[in-house]
């Protein structure tokens, strides 16, 4: 039977009925560039099918946490065997042991490790636990870094956050400004926000500092030289802690995360995304000394009843047991391919933007220079990203429907498949050329 062509635009209405605006997270409404969103019915390796029955080119993979493509076959059957035997129990299981011993193995920062369902707790936990190990309140983070929905965090915070902020006309500066109604000025009070790429001057009253290693919710944002070697030897200076929010480029952009690929050590490591192989969890980790303040060793208290799930564990497992060496090489060919495909197709049009590349990670800037802030991040072409977007979308290739976002090529996303969505992104780039 065929799927009646409005299924998409049936389904939005249904969903606006129960759902405000429709979506579960912000961004999916399509508020930004405009449209309907199209409703996912399934999906498998570098592609998802709408519920109209249209196949797309998915270069979303539900924001990075799908990594070895949609449905991995591994993934797949090791969630169905961890289903087989209960989904969720509120005590131990020895596969949340296994899971935490991976990640101390690739990332030895991790001396102890805590699991939790999603980045946001990650985060929101490390920073209550830096507080509670130094006795100090105040945090550093950065303008145009997301570190979840929280309410300390989202003070000019990036992803779909920076829409809000931008039409709300938010004030930057050092003091914190709510990036959310519903958020109390006291919330943001402790919270101090220094621009991106400058290491600021902290004093003693400074409990930590967290920071996107590669800032990937203002477009692609890479650290300037010694920017993350400044921030280490600054919160050595006053005894501060250094947080490294690795949600995105943990086990992505290398085997050991962006502190592996820059050499920088912190005391604190946030992750998710990879590490549930496509379901909810997250993690924190880091010092010995640091991490056994949680309870029971310590005062500060940190708990959750789904935490190392064992489906979500158990995807984990799967997830990073695909990612050897040689499974980073092939990732990193696969972002250059795309990257210097799409720049070249945009050049060739004479379309105006920037596709930075670093590591496994691709960026999609409409502008004339590659950003280096979240001032700059934010002179983005809004309007020439919704006319990409929907061209490409004609055209069967899935962008993330917000011009704040990245794009993530994954092992599925083989030459072949990167070498169509390059020729789509030159039929599309041409098609917006020609008015």
């Amino acid at each position: 039977m065929a799927t009646p062509s409005t299924a998409n635009a049936d389904l939005f209405a249904r969903a606006q009925a129960v759902i405000p605006g429709g979506v579960n997270s912000p961004v999916r409404a399509f508020r930004s560039v405009g449209g309907t969103p199209y409703f996912v019915a399934r999906a498998e390796g570098p592609y998802v099918w709408d519920a109209e029955g249209t196949r797309l080119l998915d270069l979303v993979q539900s924001y990075g946490a799908i990594i070895a493509g949609h449905a991995h076959p591994a993934i797949v059957a090791a969630i169905q065997e961890a289903a087989a035997g209960g989904t969720s129990y509120g005590a131990p299981t020895e596969r949340e042991v296994l899971l935490a011993e991976e990640i101390r193995t690739r990332v030895p920062a991790c001396e102890r490790v805590r699991l939790v369902s999603s980045g946001t707790e990650a985060t929101m936990s490390a920073l209550r636990l830096a507080r509670g190990a130094t006795g100090r309140d105040r945090i550093v983070k950065f303008a145009g870094n997301y570190h979840g929905h929280s309410d300390g965090l989202l003070a000019e915070a990036g992803s779909a956050v920076a829409l809000i902020e931008a039409e709300a006309g938010d004030a930057a500066g050092a003091v914190a400004v709510p990036g959310s109604a519903g958020v109390p000025a006291g919330a943001v009070a402790d919270t101090i926000v220094a621009p991106y790429n400058v290491v600021p001057e902290l004093d003693e009253t400074i409990a930590c500092v967290i920071v996107e290693p590669v800032a990937a919710n203002m477009g692609l944002v890479t650290p300037a030289p010694g920017f993350l070697a400044g921030l280490r030897a600054e919160c050595d200076r006053v005894g501060a802690l250094l947080v490294f929010d690795e949600v995105i480029t943990g086990f992505r952009l290398a085997r050991g995360g962006a502190q592996a690929r820059y050499g920088v050590t912190p005391d604190l490591s946030c992750f998710g995304k990879v590490i549930g192989g496509g379901l909810n969890v997250g993690a924190f980790g880091g010092r010995a000394d640091v991490m056994e303040q949680l309870a029971p060793l310590g005062p500060v208290y940190q708990a959750g009843t789904l935490s190392g799930n064992p489906l979500a564990t158990a995807a984990g497992l799967a997830a990073l047991a695909l990612l050897d060496d040689d499974a980073y090489v092939r990732l990193e060919a696969t972002a250059a391919r795309l990257g210097g495909g799409l720049q070249a197709a945009f050049d060739a049009a004479g379309l105006t933007a920037r596709i930075p590349v670093e590591g496994t990670l691709v960026g999609l800037f409409m502008g004339a220079e590659v950003p280096l802030d979240y001032d700059a991040a934010r002179t983005t072409d809004t309007t020439a990203y919704a006319a990409l977007f929907h061209a490409l979308l004609d055209r069967g290739v899935a962008l993330a429907p917000g011009p704040y976002e990245i794009l993530f090529p994954g092992l599925a996303h083989v030459d072949a498949v990167v070498d169509e969505v390059v020729a789509l992104a030159a039929e599309a780039a041409d098609a917006i050329a020609a008015g």
